[in-house]
């Protein structure tokens, strides 16, 4: 369009790690994108090796508490509000040693979790300690992860469009085309 800026566009594909097969599909598609991984997920470790052996680069999908919690269920290694702070940050520590090669990481679920102050600074304060930049993924307007991120003095950013909350074509290619505009508007946005 006339007059429209130049912006970038992050895609990050998130619930990776339960197939491989999924990783090589969307890897062949040949446009940058970031996979969101869930350690613990079956073939998690397969698909982050395929990621660096690719130049893919990655992120842990850290699985927290939702509000629908305990009936929507939870990864078994999931962030509980009832999880003290070593405990918060042991598990954090367990998801870097399991996916090495992450650059950031963004939450999966957690509307419950990221309203949370000291629960969020706990995972934090982890990823500072090794240099990991966080992406809100705001699945609650009460998120209080990118507020904290800049207090703590974290790299990070937050969601701007989710692509696939509808499983259809039509609305996948609208969400995409709200992403790109929004970057061409502000210089950037993020996608997952």
């Amino acid at each position: 369009a006339p007059g429209a800026g130049r912006g970038r566009l992050a895609i990050i594909i998130d619930d990776m790690g339960a197939s491989l097969q999924e990783a090589r599909s969307l890897a062949g598609i040949g446009v940058p994108l970031t996979f969101s991984i869930i350690p613990g997920l079956h073939s998690y470790r397969e698909v982050a090796s395929f990621a660096a052996e690719k130049g893919i680069e990655t992120m842990i999908h850290i699985p927290m508490q939702s509000k629908g919690w305990p009936q929507r269920r939870l990864e078994a290694n999931g962030l509980l509000v009832s999880m003290d702070s070593a405990a918060i940050r042991e598990r954090l520590n367990e998801f870097i040693r399991d996916i090495p090669r992450a650059v950031g990481a963004n939450n999966h679920m957690g509307s419950e979790f990221t309203e949370h102050d000291e629960q969020m600074a706990s995972v934090l304060e982890s990823l500072k300690q090794k240099r990991l930049f966080f992406i809100d993924s705001v699945t609650t307007p009460r998120s209080v992860g990118l507020r904290l991120a800049r207090e703590l003095g974290v790299k990070s950013g937050k969601r701007n469009v989710f692509l696939d909350n509808e499983q259809s074509y039509a609305y996948i290619l609208g969400q995409l085309k709200q992403a790109v505009r929004q970057a061409r508007k502000n210089g950037y946005a993020i996608a997952i």
